[in-house]
C-alpha cells in the first residue's frame, strides 16, 4: 500500500516509541496538522483501575481553565419556576416535554441536567441514555437544584472524567487552534483531577499511559511523571 506523503512525515518525525512532554507533545501534535479544520485535541489516559468496583469506576468533573472549545448543548428536564432559570443561564433546550423526544431516540444534545423531582422519570430511559453517556447524575452535579449554575459551569468549560469498562478515561482537552500554553494547562488540570482521585484499594500502577492526539492526527504519548 502506498504511504502518503502526510504519513512519511508522521513517520519521519514522530518516534512512536518515545514518551513526550506534555508541551513537546503538543508542539509535535500541531506541526503534524494536515488538515484545514479546527481539529479537537483528545486525551486518553489508561488507568489499573477495575470499574467493575464501585470505589474504582471514577466518575467526577472539573473545569478546564481554557475550556474545550466547543459548543455544548444543554438540556434541562425540569418543571415551573426552574425552567425561567434554565433559560436565563443559557440552557439551548428547557422543559419535561424533551421526556417523551429523548424516548423517541432524539439526542441533538451533549448534556442533560435535571432537578431531582424529574430523576423518577428519565431513570426509566436508563437504556437509551446510559449508553450515549447522557443520563444525569449527581456525582457530576447534573442533578441538583442549582440548575443556573449547573449550566452555566457546563457552558464554561466544565467536562466530565469517566473511566470506560477496559480502565480507559477519554476526554477531549481543546482544540487545535488553541495556544500551546492553553492546551497544556488544560492538560495538567486533567491530569491533576484524575490523580487525586487515585482510590486506596488500587494496587500496582494507577495511571499506566496517556495519550494526546487530534481528530485526524497521530496518538502521541506523554511522559506523565514529568508533569
Amino acid at each position: 500500500m502506498k504511504i502518503t506523503k502526510n504519513r512519511k512525515k508522521i513517520n519521519s518525525e514522530l518516534d512512536q516509541t518515545k514518551n513526550y512532554s506534555v508541551i513537546d507533545a503538543i508542539k509535535m501534535l500541531k506541526s503534524l496538522k494536515f488538515t484545514k479544520f479546527d481539529e479537537s485535541i483528545d486525551l486518553a489516559i489508561n488507568l489499573g483501575v477495575d470499574p467493575r468496583h464501585a470505589d474504582q469506576n471514577i466518575r467526577l468533573t472539573t473545569s478546564l481553565p481554557h475550556g474545550t472549545g466547543k459548543e455544548v448543548k444543554v438540556l434541562v428536564v425540569t418543571q415551573g419556576p426552574k425552567e425561567q432559570e434554565a433559560k436565563d443561564a443559557g440552557a439551548d433546550y428547557v422543559g419535561k416535554e424533551f421526556l417523551e423526544k429523548l424516548k423517541s431516540g432524539w439526542d441533538d444534545v451533549d448534556k442533560i441536567v435535571a432537578t431531582p423531582d424529574m430523576m423518577p422519570e428519565l431513570g426509566k430511559l436508563g437504556k437509551v441514555l446510559g449508553p450515549k453517556g447522557l443520563m444525569p447524575n449527581p456525582k457530576s452535579g447534573t442533578v441538583t437544584t442549582d440548575i443556573s449554575s449547573s449550566v452555566k459551569e457546563i457552558k464554561a468549560g466544565k467536562i466530565e472524567l469517566r473511566v470506560e469498562k477496559n480502565g480507559i478515561v477519554h476526554t477531549q482537552c481543546g482544540k487545535s487552534s488553541f495556544e500551546e500554553s492553553a492546551l497544556e494547562q488544560n492538560v495538567k488540570t486533567i491530569y491533576e483531577t484524575i490523580m487525586k482521585a487515585k482510590p486506596a484499594s488500587v494496587k500496582g500502577t494507577y495511571l499506566k499511559k496517556m495519550t494526546i492526539s487530534s481528530s485526524m492526527g497521530p496518538g502521541i504519548k506523554i511522559d506523565h511523571g514529568s508533569i
